[in-house]
């Protein structure tokens, strides 16, 4: 009696932490239907970020931008050899978001976007894995008062979009890194003019 009550509380536990797990992801129709915005060039961001960042197979790249789509922030880790769940990838990701940028709770709209590039094995298709990995970066954007933006995969046929249909085969999981960054926003430059300039451009040009 007591054995037949524990294997039942067990299976229970198990069916459970199953469900719990299964519901730290995001299906291809749920992501589409969250109003990811679009990227206006995704080539020129993922290449930029290839370029950048150099990731192997298992890489993730987290990337911010801004209105603009100029780099703000980014930085790239390795996945842990370990079962896909949303929980571990959003504690990850918002760990390197916390350590690239500033949060932006204070705001009452969110202004940056995040996104995320995730070089893997496979095929353009939709895995559990990219599930987990959606419903990371979004719950990461939301505890760092960002917008949730694009996931992107980069395998051996290249980079994709997922939910939004749009590809290209480079730069790929395989492809080296193109001659080229993506733009990064500009520091703030010091006003000039007036007299006192006036003098240090003469005393520059002598």
């Amino acid at each position: 009696m007591t054995f037949g009550f524990a294997s039942s509380s067990a299976g229970s536990l198990s069916t459970s932490a199953s469900a719990a797990s299964a519901s730290r992801l995001l299906e291809p129709a749920e992501w589409a239907s969250a109003g990811i915005p679009l990227l206006r060039n995704p080539r020129e961001v993922v290449s930029g970020l290839h370029a950048r960042h150099l990731p192997g197979i298992s890489t993730a790249i987290v990337a911010v931008l801004d209105p603009d789509e100029r780099l703000c922030a980014s930085a790239s880790f390795s996945r842990r050899p370990a079962p896909a769940d949303g929980w571990m990838f959003r504690n990850a990701l918002l760990a390197q978001l916390r350590r690239v940028i500033p949060h932006d709770l204070r705001r009452r709209t969110p202004v940056r976007t995040a996104i995320l590039v995730y070089c893997r094995e496979g095929d353009a298709r939709w895995t559990e894995e990219d599930g987990a990995w959606m419903w990371g970066l979004r719950d990461a954007c939301t505890l760092h008062g960002l917008r949730c933006g694009a996931y992107i995969t980069l395998t051996h046929d290249g980079w994709h979009v997922l939910g939004e249909g749009r590809s290209g085969r480079r730069p790929s999981a395989d492809s080296p890194p193109e001659p080229f960054a993506m733009t990064e926003a500009p520091p703030l430059t010091p006003r000039t003019g007036g007299p006192v300039s006036e003098v240090l451009r003469r005393a520059a040009a002598r």
